[in-house]
């Protein structure tokens, strides 16, 4: 299908149907636009009634034209759009830009015609941009397919975007500001080409160096995600999202669903995608500027060097308010630039240099901070004052950055004065901005970025793959409730869910009467909690159900009486099931766990401060199942509360371990259940010695909410794809997917593969394995990428890869065998297992490419009917239909 997105995006062949003579009109607009962008294709205007447009003759339809067309733009009423899409469908083309309104936007009617072209589009296999959408613009290839002002300048920046208006206000600016793109693109509606289509485009485009988004909501979840965190491992994706509402939060039960509003759960979603957010569109050309020109921080602990006082601490104000950090410049350093700069420099950071600073000046103070292990990254002010050079101190600064893997931003405050000097940095790939504040704001987004890259790459120290929950008791949990109408469970039905994945609960019992109460709370011993058990009342403290550290029995006595009058006070139609019994425990911090069911990306938990005031608190953060221990880890690093569990002022640091295993098991909870709507565990108390759920709530989906949902946008290990099987020696050996702790076990396995073979494999080319690249091989996206390998009583002997294209048209083939297990069936074994995997995951094509002289694995391609298409000098492309032999044996 990418072959269909060349044909939408680098047309050599275009109608514009609609277009028109008509001053004003959109079809005249496109028409005169393409033809002033330097177009070296063919252009057919197609009018049933005029002859010729702006010149150039008319042809009554697409079927009609001397040529086949590419591409073709749809300017015309949106009635009309569907016969057009079937003409285009009868002549060939192969994509359509839909400009029209009238579709999604228009009520009942709109929405019928947009299934109705959809449909049409997907029987002739047509790709469509839009409908309601400003159109294209490519000014490397000199189209501007758009009804757009102006036409973009070349540059490396594609830029997408869900509004055809703010696509012309940046337009018109970037013109302006000499800001160049490869590609501008209006999305539109996206009934077919969506953002996850574009990112995978752009991420294999050459002439793309960044990717940037303005994103209003997603459709396809799972398709932006698997895109995204495919494409940011290697190119920048910067997101600008509009809208920070929390309309979805309206009808929530749970703690969570109160505060799971849908900007939390974006910056959870786009922090697990790699992708750098900001939040202006200023801040969008920034990050852009920045990662083509820089590299990334290793820290957040920036040096600034500064002409003027004033800049620089507004520069430090700014700094420290977002949670960076300033270099604590070492005593060489300070010794080293006192007796370089005059008596009256700031002997700190930031480094004032004083007004009269030269060029020589800057560049020695630049010089002894980049040597300070402790600076991650240089900001260098600069405010024009009466002999000051900025071309030669600008000078300076480019030529040190060409020097430096450390980041140096630069802020050039003023205008005319210092526009000589910006030209040098601009040329030199220094970003450089008017004010300080926005070059720090860079630099803590770099940082950020470069920690969210480390996590899509990071092997987890430990994980619980061998984490085995009693899935059958919690099934007939929710059954239970389910075959009784209840869309709650029972506090003790909550709690024995939760202890089946091997969460600790309390022990606790739903007594009915004051003497079944006294009989449990003696058998467990005082002090003990009540707490009012019905389906009807979800938030017990609001309704004055919950009494704790009662002590003695005729305590207990009056206060089961009285927690039944406040709950019925509070809802008189409530049903009181009866009362909950359970220890009391104190422990040093409460925390929630919780799991809200979003209904564009599914399963979202949450971990943070909890206890009664934890609305009030809001200290919580979100993400998206599956997690694994550095997941985890990170969700609970990026809480205020990390810093009381770590240890504060002489308390002991919890068990950070056993938060993130327990953080594991719970999303693991929440995926296995999809129809787990919300769940809580607050509090969950913990302290050095250990951690409890004290309280759980769980909200059960109605069974149309599980049909109409998308469980999962990130595909979890695939289990189903496990098999036992025995070798030709009589080794019992497990064929499993790869996972990332697999990171240790495949060095290993390397060391058992014989420089011969590694030559067969990576035909003479012998990556060197650093961690960076094996993470790759590892930390996979299941959703597009499948990894079997062999196991014999722990050890890695093989691995057998496909990798799709994302259109899910072609998978590339890759295996490797240590050398002492060749010779007993498993290249064989392995090989017919990946491609029954492809042809359940749907792929019509497997390629591979082999050495001339590797005997071995000729011979399985063979066996198996692979075509050999192409032959270098000592190599052979192969290819497998799959398609074709499926249909062969049908």
């Amino acid at each position: 299908m990418r072959a269909k997105l060349d044909k939408l995006l680098q047309p050599k062949t275009m109608a514009i149907i609609g277009a028109s003579n008509r001053e004003g009109s959109v079809g005249n607009s496109v028409m005169k636009n393409m033809l002033n962008a330097g177009y070296d294709g063919v252009i057919y205007p197609i009018n049933f009634k005029e002859k010729s447009v702006s010149g150039v003759q008319a042809y009554p339809d697409v079927l009609q034209t001397p040529q086949k067309v590419d591409m073709a733009v749809i300017c015309t009423p949106a009635p009309t759009v569907s016969g057009i899409v079937e003409q285009c469908g009868q002549a060939g083309v192969g994509g359509i830009i839909i400009i029209s309104a009238g579709f999604l936007e228009a009520g009942a009617d709109g929405h019928d015609r947009h299934e109705q072209v959809a449909e049409i589009a997907r029987k002739y296999k047509i790709r469509i941009l839009g409908p309601n959408c400003l159109g294209i613009i490519n000014p490397r290839l000199g189209i501007n397919a758009s009804f757009a002002h102006g036409m973009a300048l070349p540059g490396r920046l594609a830029l997408i975007s869900q509004s055809g208006a703010l696509l012309s206000s940046i337009l018109d600016w970037s013109i302006a500001q000499r800001v160049g793109f490869s590609h501008f693109i209006s999305v539109g509606s996206m009934m077919d080409v969506d953002l996850g289509d574009l990112i995978d485009y752009f991420g294999k485009d050459q002439h793309t160096s960044c990717i940037l988004i303005y994103l209003e909501s997603l459709k396809n979840a799972r398709h932006f995600m698997s895109a995204a965190r495919a494409i940011s491992r290697f190119k920048p994706i910067v997101v600008l999202k509009a809208g920070r509402s929390a309309e979805g939060s309206q009808a929530a039960l749970s703690h969570t669903g109160a505060m799971a509003g849908d900007d939390k759960v974006y910056e959870a979603v786009l922090q697990r995608a790699g992708v750098i957010r900001v939040d202006t569109v200023a801040q969008l050309f920034n990050m852009a500027q920045a990662v083509a020109m820089q590299s990334r921080p290793q820290g957040n602990r920036l040096a600034i060097i500064t002409n003027a006082g004033g800049p620089g601490v507004l520069a430090t104000d700014y700094l420290i308010r977002n949670g960076g950090q300033l270099a604590r410049l070492s005593e060489d350093t300070l010794e080293d630039l006192a007796n370089l700069l005059p008596n009256a420099w700031s002997y700190g950071n930031p480094v004032d240099l004083l007004g009269d600073a030269d060029a020589s000046k800057y560049q020695e103070a630049l010089k002894v901070c980049l040597r300070d292990p402790e600076v991650d990254g240089l900001l260098v002010i600069l405010t024009p004052q009466t002999n000051t050079d900025t071309e030669a101190i600008a000078q300076v600064v480019v030529e040190l950055g060409q020097k430096t893997r450390k980041p140096i931003l630069a802020s050039w405050m003023g205008e005319n004065a210092v526009a000589e000097g910006r030209e040098v940095l601009e040329g030199g790939r220094i970003p450089n901005y008017r004010y300080p504040e926005s070059a720090v704001d860079v630099f803590l987004r770099l940082y950020k970025y470069s920690i969210d890259l480390e996590l899509l790459y990071e092997t987890p120290s430990s994980t619980p793959v061998g984490f085995q929950p009693n899935r059958e008791v919690a099934e007939y949990v929710i059954q239970q409730a389910k075959e009784k109408g209840r869309k709650t469970l029972q506090e003790t039905e909550a709690k024995n869910l939760l202890n089946s994945y091997g969460i600790e609960v309390s022990r606790n019992k739903i007594c009915a009467t004051k003497t079944e109460a006294l009989q449990f709370a003696k058998l467990i011993g005082y002090p003990v909690v009540l707490k009012i058990a019905s389906p009807d009342i979800i938030h017990k403290t609001e309704a004055g159900g919950v009494k704790l550290n009662i002590r003695t029995a005729s305590e207990l006595k009056e206060t089961f009486d009285l927690i039944k009058e406040n709950a019925l006070r509070f809802n008189p139609e409530a049903v009181i099931e009866g009362v909950c019994v359970e220890r009391m425990v104190e422990k040093g911090y409460q925390l929630i766990l919780g799991g809200i069911k979003d209904p564009t990306f599914g399963p979202v938990v949450a971990f943070g401060a909890g206890g009664i005031a934890v609305e009030i608190l809001n200290d919580i953060k979100m993400g998206l199942p599956p997690l694994n221990m550095a997941l985890a880890s990170r969700m609970v690093q990026n809480t205020k509360t990390y810093q009381l569990l770590k240890g504060f002022r002489g308390l002991p640091s919890i068990d950070m371990e056993a938060l993130h295993f327990l953080l594991c098991k719970f999303a693991y909870l929440f995926m296995d259940f999809p129809e787990i709507k919300e769940i809580d565990i607050n509090p969950y108390v913990v302290d050095a010695k250990g951690g409890q759920a004290l309280d759980a709530r769980v909200v059960l989906a109605a069974p149309e909410e599980i049909e109409n949902q998308q469980h999962l946008v990130i595909a979890p290990y695939p289990a189903e794809y496990e098999k036992e099987i025995t070798l030709k020696k009589g080794d019992p050996a497990l064929l499993r997917p790869i996972r990332p702790e697999d990171e240790p076990g495949m060095f290993k396995f390397l060391e058992g593969v014989s420089s011969e073979s590694m030559y067969m494999r990576f035909f003479g080319f012998v990556p060197q394995f650093t961690h960076n690249l094996m993470t790759r091989f590892v930390n996979i996206d299941y959703d597009r990428e499948v990894a079997i390998v062999a196991e014999v009583k722990g050890e890695i002997i093989g691995i057998v890869r496909i990798i799709e294209d994302p259109w899910r048209d072609t998978a590339e083939y890759s295996i490797l065998i240590s050398d002492h297990w060749h010779g007993q069936g498993l290249g064989n074994t392995l090989t017919d297992y990946i491609l029954d995997i492809a042809r359940k995951r749907k792929i019509k094509m497997i390629v591979a490419t082999v050495l001339a002289s590797n005997a071995p694995m000729i011979h399985i391609f063979q066996r198996r009917g692979f075509q050999f298409v192409n032959r270098e000098i000592d190599t052979y492309e192969v290819e497998l239909d799959l398609m074709q032999i499926e249909a062969s044996a049908s």
